[in-house]
């Protein structure tokens, strides 16, 4: 049985909106992917978080999770987020548009345009023994990534010409039912 959303949000039943959207600002800093790396429990709250929020924040779903509880979202299109990727994808007004943003406009900081590349989500690795840290070595790493078509921007459309989003999938790819 899934736990109660006012519960993981840790708001009351009678909580505002700018309160309800507090409080998951406030999981989802603790929670985020990038400050909780290869911590699946912070990824599972994280997923949680997102899952609430994403119903209580909406008037008509909440409606229905007051009545009826989790019973009462089975066939809205309230999504069930199984990887961080669908939350970004979800709410990228509010994560403003990627895994290497920390949240865009949701802190305050509205961006205009395509996300940037640089350093958006590499990662790597690299085992030193004690040895070398103590004598200052210096390793070389080669790492591959994909980067922004210099003649689109990334934006995927001609130049001189704006991108249209998909009027059923809104750009996503996919669409709920």
């Amino acid at each position: 049985m899934p736990r109660d959303y006012y519960e993981i949000l840790g708001v009351s039943r009678d909580a505002s909106p700018e309160e309800i959207k507090a409080a998951y600002r406030k999981l989802a800093i603790k929670y985020h992917p990038d400050r909780n790396p290869d911590d699946p429990k912070a990824e599972e709250n994280f997923k949680e978080a997102a899952q609430a929020y994403d119903v209580l924040r909406d008037p008509q779903k909440r409606r229905q999770y007051d009545t009826y509880g989790h019973a009462g979202l089975k066939g809205t299109g309230a999504p069930h987020f199984s990887t961080i990727e669908d939350i970004f994808s979800a709410f990228g007004d509010i994560f403003g548009g990627g895994l290497g943003s920390i949240f865009g406009d949701f802190f305050g900081g509205a961006r205009q345009g395509p996300a940037p590349v640089r350093g958006a989500s590499l990662r790597c690795s690299v085992e030193v023994t004690f040895e070398e840290v103590a004598a200052g070595a210096e390793k070389t790493i080669l790492l591959k990534r994909a980067d922004r078509c210099s003649n689109c921007g990334g934006s995927g459309a001609r130049p001189g010409t704006m991108p249209n989003a998909c009027p059923d999938c809104q750009g996503r790819g996919e669409v709920v039912q």
